[in-house]
């Protein structure tokens, strides 16, 4: 496995805005780059990156944990080499893990004998614990917004928890839904806007996400975009957005490493009580 293995978590304000899309075509993306890139559905509530892509998962993150399967043995394989870890609907909160379940899982990934250039974590919409403690633990948090004043809202509201009360200072914005690209500059601008008032981060725009038919036929036949019409303008935007990740720097600090990311997710979960012993 690589030394530096750059971390992404996308998550969204609310739901309906297009962040599972932007995860399973942004992977799909940054592997016909040539990247090796794995997919982790972190939406334990409703996992659905499966789905997408037209996959049946015979086992699932819960298999993981419970020491019944490798990491490597319920990956899928997706379009372009892409390897999709599927999340499990349903289980509960990730602080109901006992230590040895805990250590089991930080050891399935440290274990896993492919390289890997990025994992992208696909995040639950909303502001509850599990998508704060995966999008906290990441190296880069990607935030997926649409030109809807709840959606906007909902955004400015996960990055203030996570700045205000995570010292997060970082966030990638991609706007979700537009008619072009300068309909996504001002949707970032006017989340801009507000965070620049009343919030102490950094705030860039990694690009949109355009209306497009294709895409909308590319979910219905359970494929990625990226691979059923390259030459969409969502696709070429997809593209687009996987260039400048793999222009960033993954060596910049410890929280590029992978173990480092899991220990952050795993720790940060688990009740101080049950580290100590007491």
């Amino acid at each position: 496995m690589s030394d530096h293995v750059k971390v992404l978590a996308v998550a969204s304000g609310k739901g309906g805005v297009g962040k599972t899309n932007l995860s399973t075509n942004l992977a799909v993306a940054l592997a016909k780059l040539g990247q090796q890139v794995v997919l982790l559905d972190a939406d334990l509530g409703l996992a659905n990156v499966d789905i997408l892509l037209g996959l049946q998962p015979e086992h699932d993150l819960k298999d993981v944990v419970s020491g019944e399967k490798t990491l490597e043995e319920i990956m899928l394989e997706g379009p372009a080499g892409l390897r999709i870890i599927p999340a499990s609907s349903g289980v509960e909160h990730m602080a109901s893990f006992s230590e040895l379940e805990c250590a089991g899982l930080i050891n399935a990934f440290s274990a896993m004998e492919s390289e890997l250039d990025v994992l992208l974590v696909d995040a639950a919409a909303g502001i509850a614990g599990d998508v704060l403690t995966f999008t906290r633990a990441a190296q880069e948090i990607l935030v997926v917004v649409c030109d809807e004043p709840t959606s906007i809202t909902d955004a400015y509201a996960l990055m203030k928890v996570l700045s205000t009360q995570y010292n997060v200072r970082k966030f990638h914005v991609v706007a979700s839904m537009v008619n072009d690209e300068a309909h996504g500059l001002a949707v970032y601008e006017k989340l801009l806007e507000v965070t620049d008032r009343f919030l102490e981060i950094g705030l860039r725009y990694l690009g949109a996400v355009p209306f497009d038919e294709q895409l909308r036929k590319a979910v219905r036949a359970q494929e990625s975009v990226v691979t059923r019409y390259p030459r969409a303008p969502s696709s070429k935007s997809f593209s687009k957005m996987a260039e400048k990740v793999i222009g960033w720097d993954s060596a910049g600090g410890v929280s590029g490493q992978l173990q480092f990311f899991l220990e952050r997710i795993l720790s940060s979960a688990t009740p101080t009580d049950r580290l100590t012993g007491s």
